[in-house]
């Protein structure tokens, strides 16, 4: 069994627990919002890998104490985003999801996303069931005049959860998902490294994503295109 499925039924042996905390956000230095249930989450993976992998140094998108001069990116990391889309997750709605990337010595070993009420999972190695869609997926980041320049001649979609997102792009659920405005590196990791095992073409910047680990506090531009 992979280390990302010995985490992903670590998440669902708790659900209940995670989802009781729905009501718990707070509101965070830059308007956004964190739950209860993130940081439980956070604390079950965080105590599973220094437990299983405590070498890897762990990033979280509530947790990257990390600065240019400290940051070496041939060291071990486990990449975690504990909940991608809380916005959802504390308004109700299912679509949000746990994204996870592990790092050894520099190189990517496997990743997961995990869409828990949707009961949707994709790890490193596994199969997955491949669509042909006419879908564009946005980032919920657009605003009104980034919407009203948008081509005609395509369906549209905006669901603020990467994880969602960039696995319906890896599927094929969507042809592609862009997003313009930046994200950082936990947002992006799993379904980065997905899109590559499933062919699917992965860009960071503008340029071709090649599997290397991101600086957990810059912001990148994505795009995924099947």
């Amino acid at each position: 069994m992979s280390f990302c499925q010995k985490i992903v039924d670590l998440i669902s042996q708790n659900l209940d627990e995670i989802t009781s905390l729905k009501a718990t956000k707070m509101e965070k230095a830059d308007g956004s919002f964190v739950s209860k249930g993130d940081l439980l989450v956070q604390e079950l993976v965080f105590q599973y890998c220094n437990e299983n992998l405590p070498e890897h140094q762990l990033i979280s998108e509530e947790f990257a104490p990390f600065d240019n001069a400290e940051w070496d990116e041939s060291a071990s990391f486990v990449v975690l985003d504990p909940i991608d889309g809380t916005e959802n997750f504390v308004s109700g709605l299912r679509e949000w999801g746990v994204g996870i990337s592990i790092y050894t010595n520099g190189m990517h070993q496997e990743s997961c996303i995990y869409l828990p009420e949707l009961r949707e999972v994709a790890i490193t190695g596994q199969p997955l069931e491949r669509f042909s869609s006419r879908i564009h997926g946005l980032s919920s980041s657009l605003n009104k005049q980034d919407l009203e320049k948008l081509p005609e001649g395509f369906e549209y979609r905006i669901i603020g959860c990467s994880m969602y997102n960039m696995l319906s792009a890896v599927k094929g659920s969507y042809a592609r998902f862009e997003n313009v405005k930046g994200v950082h590196c936990w947002d992006v990791l799993p379904g980065l490294n997905l899109a590559l095992e499933h062919n699917v073409k992965a860009f960071v910047d503008g340029v071709p994503y090649q599997g290397q680990i991101l600086f957990p506090t810059k912001k990148y531009k994505i795009l995924l295109e099947a």
